[in-house]
């Protein structure tokens, strides 16, 4: 990226991070290029962080292959028609979840799950009806049964928020250096206690209680993405 890139980054609240410890990153999501701004900025600060893939990912040529070999979790997903015909299949991606956050019990390391669950685009955003401006509605199963499986592991959440100043950038604008300006914020969170080794398939007053959370965070998010456009409008 420094090759490629004449990047100016805009960046704050990275100074409590430290490499030792453990966190959950999670982030709203826009492009490819988010993932490529994470590892970049986060490079050193934090382990590397290791993402929840969609199974069908694995056969992306040299990059599914480099995934595998880093232990990144590949999860599959079933649809809701799916589903109605084979009910047993349900919850065995959530169970991949709790797999894998076990091998990492004892390692410092950097989750990181995409709480909206796809990019954003205009069409989602109206399909879903969204009631965020610059946001899909959030999924909180996944960061859920993460904190169940390693919650005490965890130092803290690290809820990261990106803009592009420049507009939704493709992963082929990012290799001809067309990604001139990068916003990012962290914020650090402690987590809940509440909320450390609960069932979020079982238990519904939590379950409730953690979507409550998710999305308050997630209308912070909305709100600083709106100062964001504001303080580096779009060019």
């Amino acid at each position: 990226m420094n090759l490629v890139c004449r990047t100016r980054w805009h960046l704050s609240g990275l100074e409590s991070l430290d490499y030792r410890h453990s966190y959950l990153i999670t982030s709203n999501h826009q492009s490819w290029v988010d993932i490529m701004v994470l590892q970049y900025v986060l490079n050193r600060r934090i382990q590397p962080l290791k993402f929840f893939l969609k199974q069908e990912l694995i056969w992306v040529p040299v990059i599914g292959l480099a995934w595998w070999t880093l232990g990144f979790p590949f999860m599959k997903r079933y649809s809701k028609a799916y589903l109605e015909k084979h009910p047993e299949k349900k919850g065995k991606d959530l169970a991949t979840t709790r797999k894998t956050c076990a091998k990492f019990r004892h390692d410092s390391v950097g989750i990181f799950n995409f709480v909206e669950g796809t990019r954003f685009t205009e069409g989602k955003h109206a399909q879903q009806k969204s009631p965020f401006k610059y946001l899909l509605k959030p999924k909180a199963g996944g960061i859920a049964f993460v904190l169940d499986a390693m919650g005490e592991q965890l130092e803290s959440i690290v809820n990261v928020t990106i803009h592009y100043p420049g507009g939704r950038p493709g992963y082929w604008d990012l290799l001809c250096g067309n990604v001139k300006d990068v916003v990012v914020h962290f914020q650090e969170l402690k987590i809940p206690p509440q909320f450390i080794g609960r069932n979020y398939d079982q238990d519904g007053e939590y379950r409730l209680q953690f979507q409550g959370w998710i999305n308050q965070l997630w209308l912070d998010k909305d709100a600083l993405l709106e100062q964001m456009h504001r303080e580096y409008p779009d060019k």
